[in-house]
């Protein structure tokens, strides 16, 4: 299911695709299905060879939902009976975002890896707690940083830079507008102390991908700032927020997050991310190309040679999923280092809590 329109329900799926894994080699549980990115997760995941084996959710309606899109998964009655489970290696999670730690630490300790839809946390000390029992489990906390991960664009956008293209990449920006659908969103969405905030919740996608884009293991947020604009009928909701950080290496990156995506456009957000490189410089065009193309996955790049146009939606896949199963089996670091991950939250963290407010 890919719902365009809808940014809490959209689950990309991939035209090409690589099973890492034979079926029932590597068997995963599904629960907490609070966010809709559950279905992303699980489509990346079934898509790279996991057996999804299991689904729990205390809401009916929802596993029911659940089995609509992967019937083959069985039912499990209880949390304890997926975790008690030898087979399950991975359980898959999109709680609330105040309990996806939680979760996830109860997860770790009973002997199996972590993946949680972002943001992974909604505060430092739950941070500081999960890296304590990392630390003592062994086990792995991964993150659904989708707008990088589950976007062929920046998959390939990431190749390039790889390639050396367009040199040292010296400045990041990036917009990550959404849409809102207020009526259709559940009332923990509006509570600030479960959501989180929105550098925290959304925005942490952009300094994910800031981080990955720029080789950088340490940042600094310089500034950063929130806003209700427009809805104060739910005060606690952040509709705007941005932020300045500059990466270690002297790497710099804006980027701006907001719930302003008009009716009129036709998926959920007009999401970009521009790259300055010192050879050149890429453009991400990743849910569509305004008033061109309603798909997605545009990649322009001026480099040394010219300029380019790649269109490049069903053409290069999600590699992370399947590095992410042969990372939790060879017990290695491939996908991302469990660094990235907490360095990536803990600025975002750190972006919400120190913004000023403007409006």
């Amino acid at each position: 299911m890919v719902e365009k329109k809808d940014g809490m329900n959209y689950a990309p799926s991939a035209a090409k695709t690589e099973k890492v894994v034979a079926d029932g080699e590597f068997n995963v549980a599904v629960v907490a299905l609070d966010h809709g990115h559950i279905y992303g997760m699980s489509n990346g995941l079934q898509e790279a060879g996991a057996t999804l084996k299991y689904v729990y959710d205390p809401d009916p309606q929802k596993v029911a939902e659940y089995k609509e899109s992967f019937p083959q998964v069985e039912v499990a009655d209880s949390l304890e009976a997926v975790l008690a489970d030898p087979e399950i290696q991975l359980v898959a999670a999109a709680a609330i975002p105040n309990r996806r730690s939680a979760l996830g630490n109860r997860v770790m300790e009973a002997g199996k890896d972590y993946f949680t839809d972002k943001t992974g946390f909604t505060s430092l000390e739950q941070l500081e707690e999960t890296k304590r029992v990392v630390a003592e489990t062994k086990q792995k906390y991964w993150v659904y940083f989708s707008e990088r991960l589950h976007v062929e664009g920046a998959v390939y956008a990431d190749q390039i830079i790889k390639s050396g293209r367009i040199g040292d990449v010296i400045q990041v920006t990036g917009f990550g507008p959404h849409r809102l659908d207020k009526e259709k969103r559940p009332d923990w969405f509006f509570d600030r102390e479960q959501y989180g905030g929105i550098l925290t919740d959304i925005g942490s996608h952009q300094i994910e991908q800031f981080l990955h884009f720029t080789g950088n293991e340490e940042a600094q947020v310089v500034h950063s700032q929130i806003a209700n604009y427009a809805n104060a009928d739910t005060p606690d909701l952040d509709d705007y927020g941005d932020a300045v950080v500059v990466g270690e290496n002297g790497a710099s990156f804006f980027f701006k997050v907001h719930w302003f995506t008009p009716d009129g456009l036709s998926t959920w957000g007009d999401g970009r991310t521009f790259i300055t490189g010192t050879k050149g410089s890429i453009e991400i065009r990743k849910y569509l190309d305004l008033a061109r193309d309603e798909q997605g996955d545009h990649v322009y790049v001026v480099d040394q040679e010219g300029e380019h146009h790649y269109a490049v939606n069903g053409e290069v896949g999600f590699p992370f999923f399947g590095q992410m199963i042969l990372d939790c089996i060879n017990r290695t670091d491939k996908a991302m280092t469990q660094e990235h991950i907490f360095k990536a939250q803990e600025l975002c963290l750190q972006a919400q809590a120190q913004a000023n407010k403007i409006h």
